[in-house]
């Protein structure tokens, strides 16, 4: 049970979302039209709170009538003005964004709560703009009910002998060293059962690639959770014989899984593979049913396909972009979002009987790098690594990295920006992996080209993912 002081004002709640649990399993049998007025009841106590407790939102929202205007006449909002404001966008006065800093940079607080209450998940830059998200009691409540129930079981008769996952060695290959979903996540869960905390492991998907075979191959684990280009990588590699796992279930999300690419990480693992959709902003967005389908938990988050002018695309169109608004979590309310990325939402209802509606997503679609090493092998650069060294390293979150050869990389940015500690941190990071000498060479755009996505496509190795830049000079 979540107290009403921990998240918001009690009137614009009703008891049925006292008990999270007990409401995501229930809007399993609502019928379309109920769950369109479920969602417009939590919309509405949204609105009122956010307008009560957000100095942003009271701006934003003045003169707009909350009770009746419908969700497309309400302003849409980015990141990087909700950030320019994040004193005002929250809705709790003890939250500051300088103390919030100070407690994302410490990287032994990842998993803890901020204040002793939020969750605090850093996202990545993919757009141009780093941000950080703070996720109420009651959002985090809504999060494990929804990652619980909503994903249809792999192995159903296994999951009813073992419901408390007792007999399986989870491993999370992703970004570990910051205050990412995932990886806060996963150490919130192991300090929430103590008793899993040597059975569910995360490993960096920075350190060298055979460090990483060595530790999963060490840890033996039945369940795979980690990125699809990390996952193809590391089929790969036991395809090869570099890696022997024994495992039972492989997990995947934050990138799009091609079909190929499924195919071929179940064929080679020997088992069957679990895809989810989700985001800093509200981390299961999506889940697979029975039948492969990703349904949008709409019940807690709507999602809204626009075209560029954010206007409303029909179904069975692919979207310019999404607005996400986040219908659980208070403390920093999110409408009218613009995520960034494109999904196609279908019109007809999915064959597994779920009311919720079925979509397809292009997310993050950067490459696979794939430089030359010692003896004639390929080193495999994974873009989400290379993506976290530059951020981390350098500063860097509005760039383009290409391969245009064997061991050469092209680095564009805008003008303006050192690029000095970016090519240092490229050059250590695919030596640690075993490439051979890498060149980095350095130009400017004066803005940078979006990928498929929409968003800025930031790992392109060229002539097989994106077109290539306008010619400049590179210095």
């Amino acid at each position: 049970m979540i107290s009403s002081d921990s998240w918001g004002a009690r009137d614009s709640m009703n008891a049925w979302d006292m008990d999270p649990a007990a409401a995501v399993a229930r809007a399993r049998w609502l019928a379309p039209g109920a769950l369109a007025a479920l969602q417009r009841e939590r919309l509405v106590g949204l609105l009122r709170h956010a307008v009560a407790a957000s100095a942003f939102y009271r701006d934003s929202l003045r003169g707009i009538d909350v009770e009746r205007t419908p969700l497309a006449g309400l302003p849409v909002v980015r990141k990087a003005a909700l950030m320019r404001r994040f004193d005002e966008w929250v809705t709790d006065p003890e939250v500051r964004l300088p103390a919030v800093k100070a407690f994302a940079a410490d990287p032994t607080r990842i998993g803890d709560l901020f204040l002793g209450r939020y969750a605090v998940w850093e996202s990545s830059g993919s757009r141009g703009e780093p941000g950080i998200f703070l996720q109420d009691p009651q959002a985090l409540a809504v999060y494990d009910a929804l990652e619980r129930q909503r994903p249809a079981p792999l192995r159903p008769l296994q999951r009813l002998l073992d419901p408390f996952w007792l007999t399986e060695r989870v491993a999370f290959v992703g970004a570990t060293d910051g205050h990412f979903a995932s990886q806060a996540s996963l150490q919130r869960l192991r300090r929430m059962a103590p008793w899993l905390a040597d059975r569910w492991a995360g490993m960096s998907i920075l350190q060298p690639l055979p460090a990483l075979l060595q530790s999963l191959q060490d840890f033996a684990p039945t369940i795979l959770t980690t990125y699809p280009t990390a996952a193809s990588m590391l089929a790969e590699a036991s395809a090869d014989g570099r890696l022997d796992l024994r495992l039972s279930e492989v997990w995947t999300g934050g990138e799009t899984l091609g079909t190929a690419q499924r195919g071929r990480i179940e064929s080679v693992f020997g088992c069957p593979l679990r895809n989810s959709y989700g985001a800093s902003e509200f981390l299961p967005i999506a889940a697979e049913c029975s039948v492969g389908a990703l349904h949008l938990n709409a019940d807690w988050v709507i999602l809204e396909p626009v075209d560029e002018r954010w206007r409303p695309v029909p179904p069975g169109t692919l979207s310019h972009t999404t607005l996400l608004t986040n219908l659980a979590n208070r403390v920093q309310p999110l409408i009218r979002y613009d995520i960034g990325d494109r999904i196609l939402l279908h019109a007809a209802r999915c064959s597994c009987g779920s009311p919720l509606p079925v979509i397809e997503v292009q997310g993050r679609c950067d490459d696979l790098l794939a430089l030359a090493g010692p003896h004639g092998r390929t080193v495999r650069l994974l873009p989400l690594a290379l993506s976290t060294v530059l951020e981390e390293e350098a500063g860097l979150f509005d760039f383009r990295l290409e391969q245009t050869g064997p061991s050469t990389l092209q680095l564009w940015l805008t003008a303006g920006r050192s690029a000095g500690a970016a090519v240092l941190a490229l050059q250590r990071h695919a030596e640690g992996q075993g490439a051979l000498p890498v060149e980095v060479r350095v130009g400017t755009l004066p803005r940078l080209p979006r990928g498929r996505s929409g968003k800025l496509q930031r790992i392109v190795r060229c002539g097989t993912a994106a077109a290539q830049p306008p010619k400049r000079r590179s210095r």
